[in-house]
């Protein structure tokens, strides 16, 4: 599991490095108007891509039970349907996102002072989605059938240009022109570009199952019933992360009441904790992928030792990552902004948020573990419970009594609850429950 953990922890880590520098350039270069109105198109962002992470869980279940069996023909035809809708969703969010983004960041009460520039950067980036969709979906065929090596050789690759062409794009230096907070999205656009193309030369040269060649072309075209189980499980999912996206959103207009400075912070800690969180969301994928390949090979006595180690490695790593962050969080929100009424406001959020990453880490493992057995509805309600039910309300009842800081208590009281929920399903009904292969 670690063999299998590390390229995968490394690639995300690499994707939050990407989106970190981006800020970091912004903040430094542009200043806190720029980075603000960065952080104020997050969630939405995140709200279009939900669709697209929700159809790439269902492909990964699929293609882990098919690679497990062995049927690298059914590998194929999983990972050439799924691209197929991939790029008809890819092309859809990237239009409606454009359509739709300055209504929506009005909507959200987006400050008045940094509204054009965060639309100006919204319409570049939906514009970028349907390339973003390929080559996320690429890379999640490929850790499906158990590769994370692959996916780190490109994402290293990517950081790299996106680091040495952020400022480029954004001063306008060797000739180029000076695109501004937009540089970031469009250095984000050709690294992606080249990385995708790095990925399918990796794959041709090993001879993968994946490898897009005439037999993947002809594999690149929607199957109705194919379509429909990977909708089974994909869709739950993608619901989850909607509405986990839409809480952000809700929290996002609670911050934005209180201005510039508290949204600047808001955006900062989202960087850091996305250092946080994606170990633990690393690990959830592990134990899915490892608990689908164990069913699809006949051994389902492997999911109980799959579930214990996950766990205890999300404990260990996340509890190293967070003692690290509480350790040196002003250093580290220093590297963003400049602003000591703004530091100090991150601080704060750190402060209450952090530790409960730990928590947020093990109900993700249980609920991957479920999800790869085919169990996704109970699971993902379980999910949406502990956002809605929990934080949104928590953190609209506390800003009005503690202030700003109020706002940041919502997310320890859903991750407490969530983990407290899943693990009660999981004992209690889920290991009661036959389990056998999808497909």
């Amino acid at each position: 599991m670690l063999v299998f953990l590390g390229p995968l922890m490394l690639s995300n880590v690499l994707q939050s490095l990407s989106q970190t520098a981006n800020s970091v350039y912004l903040g430094r270069l542009l200043g806190l108007r720029s980075l603000a109105a960065v952080s104020a198109i997050f969630p939405l962002l995140f709200l279009l891509v939900s669709f697209l992470i929700g159809l790439g869980s269902g492909a990964s279940v699929l293609i882990g039970q098919a690679f497990g069996a062995r049927d690298l023909a059914k590998v194929k035809t999983i990972a050439g349907t799924t691209l197929a809708l991939a790029i008809i969703l890819g092309a859809l969010v990237g239009a409606i996102g454009a359509a739709f983004a300055e209504p929506l960041l009005r909507l959200l009460a987006t400050p008045a002072d940094v509204l054009p520039i965060s639309l100006s950067y919204a319409r570049v980036t939906f514009a970028l989605m349907p390339l973003l969709f390929v080559y996320l979906t690429y890379t999640t065929f490929v850790r499906g059938v158990g590769d994370t090596r692959m996916p780190l050789i490109v994402l290293v690759l990517s950081t790299a240009l996106t680091f040495g062409l952020t400022p480029l794009f954004i001063l306008g230096w060797l000739g180029l022109p000076a695109l501004e907070t937009n540089g970031a999205a469009v250095a984000n656009g050709v690294s992606t570009a080249i990385a995708t193309g790095a990925l399918l030369w990796l794959l041709a040269r090993e001879r993968s199952p994946l490898a897009f060649d005439r037999a993947m072309l002809r594999e690149v075209r929607i199957r109705p019933a194919l379509a429909l189980a990977i909708a089974r499980i994909g869709v739950p999912t993608s619901l989850n992360l909607v509405m986990v996206s839409l809480s952000e959103i809700a929290v996002l207009a609670f911050v934005n009441r209180f201005g510039s400075t508290a949204l600047a912070a808001y955006g900062a800690v989202n960087q850091i904790a996305s250092y946080v969180q994606f170990p633990a969301v690393s690990i959830a994928i592990t134990a899915s992928i490892f608990g689908a390949q164990a069913i699809g090979a006949g051994r389902k006595e492997r999911l109980g030792p799959i579930v214990r180690s996950a766990v205890v490695l999300n404990y260990v790593i996340e509890g190293i990552l967070i003692v690290t962050v509480y350790f040196f969080s002003t250093d580290i929100v220093s590297l963003f902004i400049t602003s000591q009424e703004t530091i100090r406001v991150a601080h704060a959020l750190i402060k209450i948020t952090l530790w409960s990453y730990a928590l947020f880490g093990n109900a993700r493992v249980l609920s991957g573990i479920m999800v790869s057995t085919g169990t996704v509805i109970w699971p993902t309600a379980i999910s949406i419970f502990s956002i809605w039910g929990v934080e949104v309300p928590v953190a609209y009842v506390l800003m009005n009594r503690l202030g700003l800081d109020g706002v940041w208590y919502g997310y320890p009281a859903a991750y407490a609850t969530g983990l407290v929920l899943q693990l009660g399903y999981y004992y209690l009904v889920w290991k009661r429950k036959p389990i056998t292969r999808l497909i």
